[in-house]
Parts: C-alpha cells; sequence; structure tokens
C-alpha cells in the first residue's frame, strides 16, 4: 500500500508557483511538503491534505519533501481538461487528462512524418547534465543556437520540479521544454512519445537542436540494465531512426565513491555496447574513447566560465570536474552538429 498521511498545512507558498512548497504537521511532526498545482491544485495554511511520505521515508531524497496527495479542503473541485483524452499517469490515483502535441490531425489516415528531421539530437544520462550542455551549446552559438529539451522517462520528478528548467529558459539557454511518454508538466505541452516531441520541436517549435534525458532524480538498482540511465538506449535508438545526427552525453566523474561510475560510467559504457549504430560522443580532452565503433570527439571544457555563470556546480552533492566537463563538452559537440 502506498504510504499516505494525513496533515495540515501550517505555511504555504505562492499559490501561483508550478511546485507549491508547503510546511506540514503530520501528529505533531513538522514536515516540508511539495504540491503539484496544476495536479492537485494550491494549498492554503490550515488546509487538511494527504501526503505521500515514502520518497522521504525510504532516504530517496527525491525532491527531499513529502508530495501531496489530495487537498481534502479545496481540491476535490477540479473540472480535469477540457477535450482532452489521453492520459498520463495512467492507472493511477493521479492518472490525468492532457492535450499532447500529437493531436490536432483529425483526418482517419494521419499524414506521415516529414523525416529524416535532419537536426541533432543529445541524450542526456542525468538531468544534471543538462545545465552544463545547455550553457556551453549556448557559448558556442554565441547565445543564438534553439535548443530545446524533452524530459523522458527515467528520472524521478516532474517537469514543473525542475529549477534548472526554469534558470534555463530565463536565461534564453532553453527555446523549449517538452515531456514524453509518462513524464509530464512540459511548460510548452505533453507528447506521447519521445518521437512526436522530437518532430514537434523540429517542424513546429523551430529548434535547431534538441536534448532528450530524464527529469530530476534518477531510477536506479545498481545493476547493469535496471536503472534509468537507460532511457538513453532508446532515445538515441529513436533519433537515429527519424534521421538526427545523434550525440550521447557521457556519464563521467572523478569523485564518485562508487567504482562502477568513475571515469566513464558503467550506465554510458552500457549503452555504447547496445546501441544498434554508432553515434557521437564527446569527451573531454585527455580522456581515453572506450571503443572504435563509435564517433568519439575530444574538446575542451570552460570548467571556469561555466562556474561562473551561476548554475549548479554540484553533482549528487559532491564537486565533480569530470561530471561537469564531460557535459560542457557535449554542449560544443552539439553545437558543432547544427
Amino acid at each position: 500500500m502506498l504510504r499516505l498521511r494525513r496533515a495540515t498545512v501550517t505555511v504555504a507558498g505562492p499559490p501561483d508557483a508550478v511546485e507549491q512548497r508547503l510546511a506540514i504537521h503530520i501528529g505533531e511532526q513538522r514536515r516540508t511538503a511539495i504540491a503539484d498545482v496544476a495536479l492537485v491544485g494550491p494549498s492554503q495554511a490550515g488546509d487538511e491534505v494527504i501526503v505521500n511520505v515514502e520518497a522521504v521515508e525510504l532516504g530517496l531524497g527525491s525532491g527531499g519533501a513529502d508530495v501531496v496527495h489530495v487537498n481534502l479542503t479545496r481540491g476535490l473541485d477540479g473540472a480535469g481538461t477540457a477535450g482532452a483524452h489521453v492520459m498520463k499517469l495512467n492507472y493511477t490515483s493521479l492518472q490525468h487528462a492532457v492535450l499532447p502535441v500529437e493531436e490536432g490531425v483529425a483526418d482517419a489516415t494521419p499524414p506521415a512524418p516529414e523525416l529524416p528531421l535532419g537536426r541533432p539530437a543529445a541524450v542526456l544520462a542525468l538531468h544534471g547534465q543538462l545545465a552544463p550542455l545547455a550553457w556551453a551549446f549556448a557559448a558556442a552559438t554565441d547565445g543564438a543556437g534553439r535548443l530545446g529539451y524533452i524530459q523522458t522517462a527515467g528520472g524521478a520528478l516532474p517537469g514543473g520540479h525542475s529549477c534548472v528548467v526554469r534558470e534555463l529558459r530565463e536565461a534564453a539557454m532553453l527555446a523549449g521544454h517538452l515531456t514524453a511518454g509518462p513524464a509530464f508538466g512540459g511548460a510548452d505541452g505533453e507528447a506521447i512519445t519521445t518521437a512526436a516531441a522530437l518532430h514537434h520541436g523540429f517542424r513546429e517549435l523551430g529548434w535547431e537542436a534538441a536534448v532528450a534525458g530524464p527529469g530530476p532524480g534518477i531510477l536506479g538498482s545498481g545493476s547493469a540494465l535496471g536503472h534509468g540511465g537507460l532511457q538513453a538506449l532508446d532515445s538515441a535508438h529513436t533519433a537515429l531512426a527519424l534521421g538526427c545526427p545523434t550525440l550521447l552525453v557521457a556519464r563521467m566523474s572523478s569523485t564518485d565513491p562508487r567504482e562502477r561510475h568513475r571515469g566513464i560510467s558503467h550506465h554510458t559504457r552500457t549503452v555504447l555496447d547496445l546501441l544498434l549504430a554508432p553515434v557521437c560522443v564527446a569527451i573531454p580532452v585527455g580522456v581515453t574513447p572506450a571503443d572504435e565503433r563509435h564517433d568519439w570527439r575530444a574538446l575542451d571544457a570552460d570548467l571556469d566560465g561555466y562556474a561562473a555563470s551561476g548554475l549548479p556546480t554540484r553533482s549528487m552533492g559532491r564537486e565533480d570536474p569530470l561530471f561537469f566537463a564531460a557535459a560542457l563538452s557535449a554542449g560544443r559537440a552539439l553545437a558543432d552538429l547544427t
């Protein structure tokens, strides 16, 4: 069963925020909660809410707070989305209808997509790679490149909960944000598939390059195949099938305490081994390629320039220069492919 607890809101953040932060009491215990306003509506001090405490009590740290499941005081009058019939979070108590970007074609036989797309797509292993990649892409294109982000499966939090996405959009380093598959909460729309999100971003939103990868948090079991990073395999195959020059952003680390993630992570090595076709892989100068099948490109990474940007410089709570250098190199490589 779900770990649901009854709580009272004592302090509520701005009700117009995508992610409303709350102080709550569960009995005598003071805790922090997050309300996804688009799903459960805004909360006010004094409201009675039901919160899901599972992630915090398991020590997973997904968002660092309990999650509001329903607001019993003012959250039972939702009208849904008019005219929508496509569901996200299917078969859960939070299933909700969305208007996906794929809709709008009323013909019995929809037209075939315009292929190949021909524009480059980068594939992330972790959400933490997005900021350095976007910064390096913007620097390499003098801020003129239109880079879109497609949030895929593999992460732990909804699209609207990413502070990094908001910062990058405000700084004009991202031209758009779509969520695909089970991911939801995209600022510029929902897609049923990553393929449709790529097509919509390039053909309808005018993106010149795209980056696809999980949202905040990552799912993992410590096994070779049971982790969210393997979503990169599906995203890369999708991009290749649509005719996109495809770049795999290598997950690398110089400080991760787990040996399997040092240097080029086993997550990246597994994806490279399983890919059905070669892709481009960017690495910082001085790193040795992992194989000869893929197109490895060694590029300088401006760690000092990125550090001065004010964007996040810590991965999983620690300094990790190689992690950021790899993503910065990938941003430069993606600009070269544009």
